[in-house]
């Protein structure tokens, strides 16, 4: 399914293989180039909400990240659960984000797309998704928009790795670059079900 609405294009897709109407969406917004460069929009609240993303977002974030890092993959539980608007403003990065919810059709599966700066796509992550991210090449700065602000008491991560979720990590020479958090995360068979929606 796509949608356009000023300016905005959005593509629902697929979670896990399968199609959804209700999960992550990647989102390109029209860009006008001359001889200075480019311009775009990346958010407005009236199209957003005309396309069905009416999220009110509360934080906005960056992170810079070196080469062979993977940041994640984290979410939020309720009542401190975050939607998230994510895209790539220097470099390129593989971005994941994986189903949550119990009574879903696609729990456990995963989203995989790649965002880069060039390209200035971004990824909607709705509330109930863990998400994550690799840096492909040397260096990325990620900017997040997050309908929620940061509670660490709410905080959860779910392994990078877990096979379960077959996510198509790439592999380089250098063994990926973790924090100690990612490192210890839980698979999705060891969350209880207080550590998912």
């Amino acid at each position: 399914m796509t949608r356009e609405s000023g300016g905005f294009r959005v593509r629902a897709l697929e979670v896990g293989g399968r199609p959804t109407e209700d999960g992550p969406l990647l989102i390109e917004g029209r860009r006008f180039t001359d001889e200075r460069g480019w311009f775009t929009e990346s958010w407005k609240a009236s199209t957003f909400r005309a396309l069905g993303i009416g999220d009110a977002w509360s934080q906005d974030s960056l992170a810079w990240s070196g080469a062979s890092v993977i940041r994640g993959l984290h979410y939020q539980l309720r009542p401190a659960a975050q939607a998230k608007l994510v895209r790539a403003l220097v470099g390129r990065i593989l971005d994941v984000a994986v189903d949550l919810r119990r009574d879903s059709a696609t729990f456990g599966g995963a989203t995989v797309v790649e965002l880069d700066a060039g390209g200035g796509a971004a990824l909607y992550v709705p509330e109930g998704f863990a998400h994550g991210y690799q840096v492909l090449g040397n260096s990325a700065l990620v900017a997040y928009k997050a309908g929620g602000e940061y509670a660490p008491e709410f905080e959860r991560s779910l392994r990078w790795d877990d096979a379960s979720l077959a996510i198509p990590w790439q592999r380089g020479d250098a063994p990926p670059l973790l924090s100690e958090k990612d490192r210890r995360a839980p698979t999705l068979e060891e969350l209880t079900a207080e550590d998912l929606f």
